[in-house]
């Protein structure tokens, strides 16, 4: 039988580090944070990607 694989944090985290333009929830979560607008986030996400860092930055955060 074989070992059981060791589970990590390391996916989730991963996972945070980035904004999903196609998830409202993700888009809404970040407007509030930002106070922007769901458009402006989505069109930040378009311009620099789905870094959270890079649309945060991009946002005036």
């Amino acid at each position: 039988m074989a070992a059981a694989k060791k589970k990590t944090a390391r996916g989730r985290k991963q996972d945070r580090a980035r904004v999903a333009k196609g998830q409202d929830y993700e888009v809404r979560y970040e407007a509030k944070k930002t106070g922007r607008s769901a458009s402006a986030v989505k069109k930040a996400v378009k311009k620099v990607g789905n870094s959270r860092k890079r649309v945060e930055k991009k946002l005036g955060r």
